[in-house]
């Protein structure tokens, strides 16, 4: 499978639950939760959040990334999407950005530290994650 190929599957995978507006609410709308210090609104929105991303890649993607050869577990990071690897190496996808962090990352949000990522953003997470996993596969025209 080709990086270009994986991608769109990926996309198009997310897509089928949810269009890419919708996707930007949920994050638009914890985010506001997390900005407002709103408790109630955090954990109303922050597990069906990250659910809702890591279904998708669990259940409706998982032929995808074993057609890549690429296994996925539970994320490390408490904002990412899944533990992708091959044999030779791992990578996460995030729902945040999280550059230039360090500890706190469940919290950071709260305190303005991380930034909740739109839909195009989340995936171009997804595109450099699988660049790394798939550097030989290139990518097609």
């Amino acid at each position: 499978m080709m990086l270009n190929e994986a991608v769109a599957r990926i996309r198009a995978g997310h897509l089928m639950v949810r269009d890419a507006q919708e996707w930007d609410e949920l994050s638009t709308s914890l985010a506001r939760g997390y900005d407002s210090q709103d408790d109630e609104l955090i954990a109303q929105l922050q597990s069906p959040f990250l659910q809702s991303w890591r279904t998708v890649i669990h259940y409706v993607l998982r032929d995808t990334f074993e057609a890549a050869k690429i296994t996925i577990a539970v994320p490390t990071h408490p904002w990412g999407i899944a533990a992708l690897s091959t044999t030779e190496t791992t990578c996460e996808p995030l729902l945040c950005d999280a550059e230039g962090t360090i500890a706190g990352w469940a919290d950071a949000p709260a305190y303005g530290g991380l930034r909740l990522l739109a839909f195009e953003e989340v995936m171009s997470n997804y595109t450099s994650c699988l660049s790394q996993l798939m550097p030989d596969e290139g990518r097609s025209s």
